[in-house]
């Protein structure tokens, strides 16, 4: 086997193993501690920009969110947001102690929308970052429990 294949194929094998390695460690040791830690502190500075965000699947994940009326904004940056589509998806969050519902909808259509809303929710965001990498804005809107 020619050396240059060897190496790629090697180095192909140490991503596959970095990446699994790094979602094996934010899904089973960071999500839980930040989760203890929203839980624990609802007060705390972190419960004031992390929710826990329970998907269909009932998968709770801790994401960033902006809170503005009826509104609740978060950014995606993974392929979780799939989960919202087509539209309308009913949510349960942790805000703040507070156990809110609504449903969920992926905004793709108005860019100037979704930069405004990022402004706020994430203004420190790199803007060299490309645009595969670049965020999905979520929208809920709060629902009281029964409806």
């Amino acid at each position: 086997m020619r050396s240059w294949v060897k190496y790629t194929l090697i180095t192909l094998a140490a991503l596959v193993v970095l990446v699994a390695g790094y979602y094996f460690y934010t899904v089973q040791v960071v999500n839980p501690r930040v989760a203890a830690e929203l839980m624990a502190a609802p007060d705390g500075p972190r419960a004031a920009r992390v929710m826990l965000l329970t998907m269909p699947d009932e998968q709770v994940l801790p994401v960033n969110y902006l809170r503005e009326g009826p509104l609740v904004f978060a950014g995606a940056d993974g392929s979780w947001w799939r989960d919202f589509l087509p539209g309308d998806v009913p949510v349960k969050m942790l805000i703040r102690g507070e156990t809110l519902y609504g449903v969920a909808n992926v905004a793709e259509d108005d860019p100037a929308y979704k930069a405004d809303v990022f402004s706020r929710l994430r203004p420190a965001a790199p803007e060299w970052l490309p645009a595969w990498a670049d965020a999905k804005l979520i929208v809920i809107t709060l629902r009281p429990h029964n409806s």
